[in-house]
């Protein structure tokens, strides 16, 4: 998994940068597909935003987070990111299952 890091309008201390890769990694735990990852963090007047998109085949997923503090925007980012990729692996798995299932339940008799 490939990470990019940004920080727009500031200039982001090493262990910011750290703990953000160290979070967007722990995507990894989930699904192994994950190709590219980009965090973006911003400054906008008080809030602080986390924006983290990943891409996985054929999709991109995106999750953006703007609280108070920064690191509460990475954590929540992460997180919602964590239920994206959960609910997209599972519609991987179930899309062939629910396909073999109405088969069977179609004929009436099943195969």
């Amino acid at each position: 998994m490939r990470i990019s890091f940004t920080a727009r309008h500031f200039k982001a201390a090493d262990g910011l940068k750290d703990y953000a890769e160290k979070k967007a990694r722990r995507l990894k735990r989930y699904y192994n597909g994950i190709i590219d990852c980009e965090i973006v963090l911003d400054y906008e007047k008080q809030d602080q935003i986390a924006e983290i998109a990943i891409k996985v085949y054929g999709q991109k997923l995106v999750a953006v987070e703007k609280t108070e503090d920064i690191f509460k925007s990475i954590d929540q980012a992460v997180d919602k990111l964590e239920r994206q990729v959960k609910k997209y692996k599972g519609k991987l798995r179930g899309h062939t299952n629910a396909r073999v299932t109405s088969l069977e339940y179609e004929g009436g008799e099943g195969l």
